[in-house]
């Protein structure tokens, strides 16, 4: 991690506005909407959150994928076409919730890393109150549904501290995944309110867009039955569309030979469409389509004719996943609209980063093979197991579609998710307020004026009128950055407020000011390789100008300094290692644990602790009688994991190498009680080795089986059964869930030495706290 020696002299620049951060926040400024808080007939607000949305991915940027409650919405509303995010999506989630900069919010990466910085908590700092606390003070019940990742993962299991999770930071009801995505068939650990929601065999046709605007519809059902009359806030946290990216059979069919064309044609379609929408001036130049300008997406024509099959299926899969987002906004609509609360509800509908362009360039089938970003993986890994055409989409392939379909979604931009460049920050925003906002004869509703993520929290706020807390926990809360633009959609002719921003991501960084965007994507350390670009006139960022006006790029690479200093960006990440370093608070997590049958399938970052890129075992205490079976224990999924289970008088292991099972097969030991030992040896070049014995006798094995890495398996360890996605597709075809109905006593896991190759550093925390002490 890289630092300057110290802030400069006069580091208070502040990021957003150009002047002191006391200046421009305080109640007294022009700035700061009134003081108000809910009245009657205040307005319900919905906040509508797609993951990894490309810019132009709905119908009102340009999409030919369906959407029309979304487009019902920009008819009728407003259009931001200059709205940006942060490049990931913990760092715009936490923004977008409480209106500071990501940084100061805790959130300088995705809830995955804890190196100990002050940018990267991995939590909303405790005088910081969300969006949601913010209306439950001013009268509103609060609800949530999908998302959350703004916990550290460490804190994400049933006997950790929950004062992070949603309902301690303001939700009156949460239901979601926690975690940064899962499966939209079976999803690897859902959370009720402030616990796991009942272990249980998902039914036929379950698909989790769908069963989270199931409860976002209760919940609403559920106040109106109490009372008739109190706002409500809800925010809607899609886990679609990201990866492993999942639709409905009948929404792909839907879609069948759309992207047949290929990604050029396609972008250049959309592009078109943009224009002819006023969402860009004629003239406007779009991002190159080069392997250079795309890092390496190659030309349509000139893949042969079962890549365009494949890959033309990957996109056919994720139109039906954002189809399947739209048909979710409508049954919200439309109930509202049944109990005649439409015209007084703000809608919001907009993206946490920009489409992502982690599925490689051919794509993948075999989602957590291909999100393995570790140094030394040996050269025969295979991150696109081959599966049927057929099964993607489904819920026994977690794939992801070829990077040239994400520089079709972020058309007409340059690059994906995690960049600073227009590509990963540039995404679509739709606001809606029949009754409120209503739109005036011959307004488009398209507003180019640059808006960023802090800004939605005081705007929604200034729009309800309810106040933001001057104090949490006795506390004085922290100022925000974010300035309401309500402004903006009432009179098209205003300018824009936030007049300078930064962006910094893994050491990428940014900065806008007035029109003007500066860009360096080198690591630090390696110089200053600033890009400038007129994004007032080249929104695709086409022109390099930082030659022809280097006064202007020095004076705002001292400006991007001095945000940094004040919003705690430092130091910037010169290594991705530096981010495997751990707080010695975890080494609890990978001590050994037995597991009872009837808890809770394990959370997945606590069971990762108990076998990633190390040796194990997996002890099972067992009283046998002839005829018991079922599943021992199971840790993972189609991702990836394993199983080991008794049928039909035989022991069996199925080990799932991210979609590819192997399997092995012995006698089950005689009446009594009997221990099965799986141990799982570490092997060069990420292998294991598993043996399977009961009592002293050798029963099965597999040889040098490729070990389940990066966020495999991603779903926890069950006990007793196999918990939500299962690993073995025939065994859950032929007997489910497949309950161990006696017999099975216990499970205990032993963590073994870690392998040579784990790249993770334990910093012991509390030895270092003492001696600053001392």
């Amino acid at each position: 991690m890289t630092s300057p020696a110290g802030p400069p002299a006069d580091s208070r620049g502040y990021a957003g506005f150009g002047g002191t951060a006391a200046e421009l926040t305080s109640r007294s400024s022009p700035w700061w909407p009134p003081a108000r808080r809910a009245r009657p007939g205040s307005p319900n607000v919905i906040v509508v959150l797609v993951d990894d949305l490309g810019f132009s991915d709905l119908s009102p940027f340009g999409a030919e994928i369906d959407t029309p409650y979304v487009q019902a919405l920009a008819d009728t509303g407003y259009r931001l076409t200059n709205y940006h995010s942060t490049p990931l999506c913990s760092p715009s989630r936490a923004a977008l919730l409480t209106g500071l900069n990501p940084h100061r919010a805790g959130f300088a990466m995705v809830a995955h890393v804890d190196p100990g910085y002050p940018g990267y908590r991995m939590e909303i700092p405790d005088d910081v109150p969300t969006l949601a606390e913010s209306f439950r003070a001013g009268g509103y019940a609060t609800f949530m549904v999908g998302k959350w990742h703004l916990t550290a993962e460490s804190r994400l299991h049933d006997g950790a501290d929950k004062g992070s999770w949603p309902v301690q930071r303001g939700f009156d009801r949460y239901h979601g995944s926690m975690d940064g995505f899962t499966s939209l068939f079976h999803p690897h650990r859902l959370i009720s309110d402030n616990g796991p929601a009942p272990d249980q065999q998902y039914p036929d046709g379950y698909y989790l867009t769908d069963a989270l605007t199931d409860r976002a519809i209760e919940m609403i059902n559920g106040l109106r039955a109490g009372d008739a009359a109190k706002p409500f806030f809800l925010y809607f946290a899609h886990q679609a569309v990201h990866g492993p990216v999942q639709a409905k059979a009948a929404d792909i069919e839907k879609y069948r030979g759309r992207y047949d064309a290929g990604w050029h044609r396609m972008r250049e379609e959309r592009f078109r469409r943009q224009l002819a929408g006023g969402l860009f001036a004629e003239g406007t130049e779009i991002s190159g389509s080069d392997p250079a300008g795309t890092l390496g997406v190659p030309p349509w024509d000139e893949l042969s004719a079962e890549q365009r099959a494949l890959y033309a299926r990957h996109m056919e899969v994720y139109a039906a996943a954002v189809d399947a987002v739209d048909q979710s906004l409508g049954r919200l609509v439309e109930h509202l609209r049944l109990i005649g609360e439409y015209d007084n509800t703000i809608i919001v509908v907009t993206s946490d980063n920009g489409a992502t362009g982690e599925g490689g360039i051919e794509g993948t089938r075999s989602y957590f093979s291909r999100f393995v970003n570790l140094p030394g993986l040996p050269a025969e890994w295979c991150p696109d197991v081959p599966r049927d055409l057929g099964l993607i989409g489904g819920p026994r392939v977690h794939g992801h579609y070829p990077r040239g379909w994400a520089h079709l979604s972020n058309t007409p931009f340059r690059y994906y998710k995690g960049h600073t460049h227009a590509g990963g920050v540039h995404v679509p925003f739709v606001l809606s307020w029949p009754a409120g906002l209503p739109r005036t004869q011959g307004d488009s509703g398209v507003r180019d004026q640059y808006a960023y993520v802090t800004d939605v929290a005081p705007t929604l706020l200034a729009l309800a009128g309810v106040d933001r807390p001057a104090e949490r926990g006795g506390r004085p809360v922290q100022d925000v950055d974010g300035v309401a633009f309500g402004h903006l959609l009432a009179d098209r002719r205003q300018p824009s407020r936030h007049r300078a921003q930064y962006v910094e991501c893994a050491g990428g960084r940014g900065y806008f000011e007035d029109g003007y965007k500066i860009i360096d994507a080198s690591p630090p350390g390696a110089g200053d390789n600033w890009e400038l670009y007129d994004i007032a006139a080249d929104p695709a960022e086409t022109t390099d100008l930082a030659a022809a006006d280097p006064a202007r790029v020095a004076a705002m690479a001292a400006s991007w300094h001095r945000a940094a200093w004040l919003n705690t960006v430092f130091p910037l990440v010169d290594d991705p290692a530096a981010l495997n370093t751990r707080p010695s608070t975890e080494l609890a997590l990978s001590r050994p644990v037995t597991i009872y049958p009837g808890t809770p399938v394990l959370e997945r970052y606590r069971s990762s602790k108990l076998t990633t890129l190390r040796s194990f075992t997996v002890e099972a205490y067992l009283d046998h009688r002839p005829g018991d079976e079922g599943v021992i224990v199971a840790h993972g999924d189609q991702g990836g994991g394993y199983v080991l289970f008794a049928e039909d008088g035989e022991l069996r292991l199925t080990y799932n190498a991210y979609g590819l099972p192997l399997r092995a097969a012995g006698p089950m030991p005689g009446p009594g009680p009997v221990t099965v030992t799986a141990r799982f040896t570490a092997l060069p070049e990420m292998r294991w080795d598993i043996d399977v014995r009961a009592g002293q006798d050798r029963v099965l094995g597999l040889a040098a089986v490729p070990q389940l890495l990066g966020m495999a398996p991603f779903t926890g360890i069950s006990v007793g059964f196999d918990h939500g996605g299962p690993v073995d597709w025939d065994l859950h075809e032929r007997r489910g869930v497949f309950r161990y109905r006696r017999g099975l006593l216990r499970v205990r896991y032993v963590p073994g030495e870690k392998a040579p190759y784990n790249p993770e550093i334990i910093a012991m925390v509390e030895e270092a706290a003492r001696r600053a002490i001392d």
